[in-house]
């Protein structure tokens, strides 16, 4: 990113100023989207901070991507100055610690706010801002499972399938916040105000959750995994094993899918008749799983091509991007050795600009300072009084 790069990047965002804090987690992947979307994200790294869980270049650290970065000393007076001074000339800023964090260092809401009233503070936790469990640690499966969604996720007489880190931290996290923080904006375009948004985990994967919820109300599903449509109880929803050991997709829940799905196959007349008949399904199962075994899953993949049976190859991540539905999509990009989803969503009107590895520019404390609007004498003074990591 040249040194002006922030003042010509494109997207619905443009001109959106962000302070992202540090941090692992889902934060960064807001700030990535935020970023990419086209606001001018500045990443605020303590000095002296831990290292990260896994060990990246710059290259493959999308944690950094697409921000400028400025390492200041928070145990410092004039550290928490400097950050307070940034958010008087920010329109949001991000951040994923623990309760009270912020307080201590003194950039929490009440502080951030008493500088620049229209802020709006996201706040991503685990279990949110108060709460008997707001102070504990955990991951992913730790909220999946406060939330009750991991009990969900898993076959019938199994242990609970951990569904990588999707869930909790990139959906009821990262999207949760970033759809919070989107909505106090449009509400302060209204009021002129900023506010706290307050993202938990554990409550953003449970929203995802919301027509299970309704389901299990209206008396259509089990709180017993694996007994019910979504979750493999349904033998017309699953994956099976093909003749190569790999394995197929089935998703034809509506009885006309069904119909199509049962003709190519083939299945018995019976089947289709009897589709959601549950006294079918262990013969139906059977019948299903002894099929796919017969062919490979190329094989089925060229059988199915082309209709309405919703049956796909189940693909390796790898295999994902050189799908000829991705490639012609240009759903995944290259830039050096990386290779890796392109910004989502997409937008008529402004275009999204994908988000690179920050240069010797982004991370040069005169020139980050001055996209904020430091003045030379003023960034010169910063970065003498060593405060600021170089």
């Amino acid at each position: 990113m040249a040194a002006d790069a922030a003042a010509v990047k494109t997207g619905p965002l443009a001109g959106l100023k962000v302070i992202e804090m540090a941090g692992l987690g889902p934060v960064p992947l807001a700030g990535l989207m935020l970023s990419e979307m086209g606001a001018q994200v500045l990443r605020i790294e303590r000095t002296g901070s831990d290292q990260p869980l896994l060990p990246l270049s710059d290259e493959h650290n999308l944690d950094r991507h697409g921000r400028s970065i400025l390492r200041v000393d928070l145990k410092q007076a004039q550290g928490t100055e400097l950050v307070l001074r940034l958010v008087e000339r920010a329109d949001l800023l991000v951040e994923g610690f623990r309760p009270g964090v912020m307080e201590r260092l003194g950039i929490g809401p009440d502080a951030a706010l008493a500088r620049n009233p229209a802020l709006i503070y996201g706040r991503m936790t685990g279990f949110g801002q108060d709460g008997p469990l707001a102070d504990r640690s955990g991951h992913d499966i730790t909220y999946l499972a406060y939330s009750g969604v991991l009990h969900a996720i898993g076959r019938e007489e199994s242990r609970p399938v951990p569904p990588l880190n999707l869930i909790a931290d990139n959906g009821g996290g990262a999207m949760m916040l970033i759809a919070g923080v989107l909505a106090a904006l449009f509400e302060r375009s209204r009021s002129g105000k900023g506010q706290v948004v307050d993202a938990a985990m554990v409550e953003g994967a449970s929203m995802l959750a919301a027509p299970i919820h309704t389901f299990m109300a209206a008396g259509l599903w089990s709180d017993r995994r694996g007994a019910n449509l979504l979750d493999s109880g349904a033998p017309f929803y699953d994956t099976y094993e093909t003749e190569d050991g790999r394995h197929v997709a089935v998703g034809c829940l509506e009885p006309r899918f069904f119909a199509e799905f049962a003709n190519l196959l083939p299945l018995g007349e019976h089947f289709i008749r009897g589709q959601y008949d549950k006294a079918l399904w262990p013969d139906m199962r059977a019948a299903i799983a002894g099929r796919f075994r017969q062919k490979t899953r190329d094989g089925w993949d060229a059988l199915f091509a082309g209709s309405d049976a919703c049956v796909a190859p189940v693909l390796s991540l790898t295999e994902a991007r050189d799908h000829p539905h991705n490639r012609a999509r240009h759903a995944f990009v290259r830039t050096g050795t990386l290779e890796r989803p392109a910004p989502a969503p997409r937008f008529s009107a402004s275009q999204p600009a994908l988000a690179t590895m920050p240069d010797d520019d982004d991370q040069r404390p005169q020139i980050v300072l001055a996209r904020f609007g430091f003045s030379a004498d003023e960034i010169k003074a910063l970065v003498k009084s060593g405060m600021i990591g170089q």
